[in-house]
C-alpha cells in the first residue's frame, strides 16, 4: 500500500464502529499537493471526512505525528483559532497500514500564490493578508494551560531546541555535502539571542497554502496542517511567514520577491510585523535577522527530509524530488542574510 491510497475495505468497517454517524459506501481520494503526511477526503452516505495519516514504510524518527496534530486541533476547538473539527484518532496501524486521524471536511478556499491572483480586489488581498496577521496572533495568544497544552513542548530555551533537532534531522537526511548548510549549522548556535522567556503554542508552518478562507469572505475558517507544532517561541512563526516572501516566485518557492506589493494591496514586511506586534503587544522586534536565517536552514532541513523519503520511495507527493532540489537554494539564501548584516 503506497502513500498515494487507501485501504478502503479495512477502513469501512472501523469507521462503522468507531465514527459516530457513519454509514454508506466508502469512498476516498487524494488531496493534491503536500509533502508530508498523505491526506484523503473520504465520502460516505452524503457525508464528507478528511483522513490525514501517516506516510507508510521507514520514517525518520519524530516525523509525521498525526497523533500531536489530532491533540492540538482537538484542544484549539474552543478557542478564537479557527480549526476542523477532530473526529477520531487510530493508532492501531492495522487498519489502514499507519496512524491517522479523522477530521471535518470544510468546504472553502485555498491559495498557493502569494500574489492572489484569483482575488481582483486590492481591499480584499489586503484583508486577507490582515485576516492571516489575526488569527497567527490569535495562536500566539491562546493559554495553552487552558486547553490543556502546557506539555506540548519541552522546556528551554525553543531556538537551541530547534536548531539541535533539524540539524540532527538534516544529518539524518543527508544525501550530499553543502557548504551553505554547514555554514548556517555553524552559524545558528553561535547567534543565537538570549532567551527572553516568551513561549507560545506555534503551528511551524504557518503560511497562506495552510490556511482556508470562507468561499467568498476574506476570513479564514480553518488553519490546516499542525504537523509541526509544539511550545516555542512565537516570533518562529511570524519570521517564517515573512521568509517566505522573501523568495522568487519561480523554481516551485512561490514567494514575493521583485512583486510591487502596493499595487497589488499586499504588506510590506514592515507593515505586516508592526500588525502582529500590535495585536500581541510587542513594542518591537530585537534580532530579526537571526529569526529569518533560522527559518531558511529549518526549512531547507525539512525539504532534506522530502528528498531523503522521495529516494526511499514513500514520499506523500510526486514533487517530491522537485522540493529536494530546493534544499540548497534556500541554505544559500541564510548564508546571504547572514552576510547583509
Amino acid at each position: 500500500m503506497s502513500a498515494q491510497t487507501l485501504d478502503t475495505e479495512r477502513l469501512q468497517p472501523y469507521l462503522e464502529q468507531n465514527l459516530s454517524g457513519f454509514s454508506g459506501t466508502l469512498t476516498a481520494e487524494k488531496f493534491a499537493g503536500g509533502q508530508s503526511n498523505p491526506t484523503f477526503r473520504l465520502s460516505a452516505g452524503g457525508r464528507q471526512y478528511v483522513l490525514r495519516r501517516k506516510p507508510p514504510g521507514e520514517l525518520l524518527a519524530s516525523a509525521h505525528a498525526v497523533d500531536r496534530e489530532f491533540r492540538v486541533i482537538s484542544a484549539l476547538g474552543e478557542t478564537d483559532v479557527p480549526v476542523p473539527r477532530a473526529y477520531l484518532l487510530c493508532e492501531d496501524e492495522s487498519i489502514i497500514g499507519s496512524m491517522f486521524y479523522i477530521m471535518e471536511y470544510l468546504d472553502g478556499r485555498v491559495f498557493w500564490d502569494p500574489t492572489l491572483p484569483e482575488i481582483t480586489d486590492n481591499a480584499e488581498r489586503a484583508a486577507m493578508y490582515d485576516e492571516m496577521n489575526r488569527v497567527l496572533a490569535a495562536l500566539h495568544s491562546v493559554d495553552v494551560d487552558a486547553v490543556g497544552l502546557s506539555d506540548f513542548g519541552r522546556p528551554g530555551n525553543y531556538y537551541a531546541r530547534q536548531i539541535s533537532r533539524w540539524t540532527k534531522q538534516y544529518r539524518a537526511s543527508e544525501t550530499e555535502h553543502s557548504d551553505a548548510m554547514e555554514a548556517l549549522i555553524a552559524w545558528l548556535p553561535e547567534n543565537m539571542p538570549a532567551d527572553d522567556g516568551a513561549v507560545s503554542l506555534v503551528h511551524g508552518d504557518y503560511r497562506l497554502d495552510n490556511v482556508m478562507f470562507h468561499p467568498s469572505e476574506p476570513r479564514i475558517i480553518a488553519v490546516l496542517d499542525w504537523e509541526l507544532s509544539t511550545l516555542g517561541h512565537p516570533l518562529a512563526d511570524l519570521a517564517y511567514q515573512v521568509m517566505a516572501w522573501q523568495l522568487p516566485g519561480d523554481a516551485g518557492l512561490r514567494g514575493l520577491q521583485g512583486v510591487n506589493r502596493p499595487s497589488l494591496g499586499l504588506p510590506d514586511d514592515s507593515e505586516y510585523i508592526d500588525a502582529y506586534c500590535r495585536r500581541t503587544g510587542r513594542e518591537g522586534i530585537d534580532h530579526w535577522n537571526f529569526y529569518l536565517v533560522f527559518c531558511f536552514f529549518r526549512l531547507a532541513a525539512i525539504l532534506q527530509g522530502v528528498k531523503k523519503r522521495a529516494l526511499m520511495g514513500n514520499a506523500s507527493s510526486p514533487e517530491a524530488e522537485a522540493k529536494g532540489a530546493l534544499v540548497e537554494p534556500l541554505a544559500r539564501f541564510g548564508v546571504d542574510l547572514i552576510h547583509q548584516r
